[in-house]
């Protein structure tokens, strides 16, 4: 049994950069790199692309990520676990046995599914967001329970070198590696609770290596545009160093641990995930080096008796429309358009008028932003139109129009039991089998 665990995070949202995982994977020495790419809205819309056929139903941004990836995490020994899957895990691990196959890798890679509940999801439970049924808020096109270290573990032990799930619990990405290498038992609530603090802290990458931190003046991080993501040194013990590369941009120090720990956490003494109920309340967080933090103290009681789940319905469509005035007045030509869009659209969408630039009255360029969300495409492309037609129905000077309409997906939260969820792993390139 290992005395100790590296584990990084190569992404923090579907969007975040390719470049820091790369870094981590041929200089940090990783036993693991989690990329964690899922978020409430961003399961829901892969599985309307999966149902639509428009788009992959995992991450598109996926097999950019693994490209530069599948060789160096073969050659260094490093292995790559992800929620980046999303409403096609199968799919998208198949995907990346494509990609080792093609790169002359041989990697074992593992999809973890079972997430995925829409046809088991009472539609009578009530939403957390506003207490009414999940069924009152119209067709719902996506329900996902977020599945915990237990259901990743089976992928881990039977030799996965490449693990990709979909809705599973943002720390429970580091988790399960952790629970796996260091043979620590999941019942035990003290280092599950321990490992849970550590996922916490690395889940949104840069974010506490002084990403999201920066504020020019009151919150100053060097090198900025070459930040560096975050890895844990973890002991058997527990406890955990959190660092990140040299060489690269950013801070890591007890100020940007501190506010990645309070970072989505609603009630610090029972921050509920599948795993365990965490109490951050007794955390203490101690310098431990240049850009090195040691973190310890997380304390853990009995996992909730039932797993959250994420509910995507139709909540309607959202038409934008944009368009310049500049010089004299510009402020009040761009301001006199927005009124006349309102009322020539009499109500048909929610409306809401942004002035962007020179509100001053001065000379400059002030650009109209008209948004409106209504139960209809028709009335999202009618903000479009009203929108354009400014071009010529005034105010003077309107140009450089922008429009799009697009469907809303709303997202709500509930509950569901955890025997209606049933985790599979399925294995897919070398020992399939």
């Amino acid at each position: 049994m290992p005395s100790g665990v590296r584990i990084g995070c190569g992404a923090g949202f579907a969007g975040d950069r390719l470049e820091p995982a790369v870094d981590l994977v041929e200089r940090g020495e990783l036993d693991t790199l989690v990329l964690e790419c899922l978020g409430e809205r961003t399961v829901a819309a892969a599985a309307l692309r999966a149902r639509d056929g428009s788009g992959p139903g995992y991450d598109p941004l996926l097999r950019r990520r693994l490209l530069p990836l599948l060789g160096p995490s073969a050659r260094h020994g490093t292995r790559i676990v992800t929620n980046a899957g999303a409403a096609d895990p199968l799919g998208a691990a198949r995907m990346a046995a494509g990609l080792a196959r093609d790169a002359g890798v041989s990697l074992r890679v593992a999809a973890v599914t079972g997430d995925d509940v829409l046809d088991r999801i009472d539609r009578s439970a009530p939403a957390w967001e506003d207490g009414l049924p999940l069924e009152a808020h119209g067709e719902l096109v996506s329900a996902n329970a977020y599945l915990g270290a237990d259901a990743l573990l089976p992928a881990l032990r039977g030799g996965a070198d490449v693990v990709v799930a979909g809705r599973a619990a943002d720390p429970s990405l580091f988790l399960a590696p952790l629970l796996e290498r260091l043979g620590w038992d999941p019942r035990d609530e003290h280092l599950t609770a321990s490992g849970t603090l550590v996922g916490h802290l690395l889940e949104c990458a840069g974010q506490v290596s002084g990403g999201y931190f920066a504020d020019p003046g009151v919150k100053d991080v060097p090198d900025l545009a070459n930040l560096g993501f975050p890895l844990a040194e973890v002991g058997a013990d527990g406890s955990a160093v959190i660092t990140k590369l040299p060489g690269t941009g950013g801070r890591v120090d007890t100020m940007t641990v501190a506010e990645q720990l309070t970072y989505e956490v609603t009630d610090p003494a029972a921050y509920l995930t599948p795993d365990v109920s965490l109490d951050l309340t007794g955390v203490r967080m101690s310098p431990a080096g240049t850009d090195r933090v040691r973190v310890a103290g997380a304390r853990g009681r009995a996992r909730p008796d039932r797993l959250k789940a994420s509910v995507g319905h139709r909540a309607g469509f959202r038409g934008e429309g944009e368009i310049s005035y500049a010089g004299p007045g510009a402020a009040e030509r761009a301001r006199l358009a927005g009124e006349v869009a309102v009322e020539r659209l009499g109500g048909r969408v929610r409306t809401r008028v942004d002035l962007i630039g020179d509100t001053s009255g001065g000379s400059g360029e002030c650009r109209l932003r008209v948004a409106g969300i209504g139960p209809d495409r028709a009335g999202a492309e009618a903000v479009e139109e009203e929108v354009t037609a400014l071009y010529t129905c005034g105010p003077a000077g309107g140009g450089g129009v922008r429009t799009r309409s697009t469907e809303v997906i709303g997202i709500l939260s509930t509950t569901i039991g955890r025997d209606l969820v049933e985790p599979v792993t399925t294995y897919v390139g070398k020992g399939a089998q």
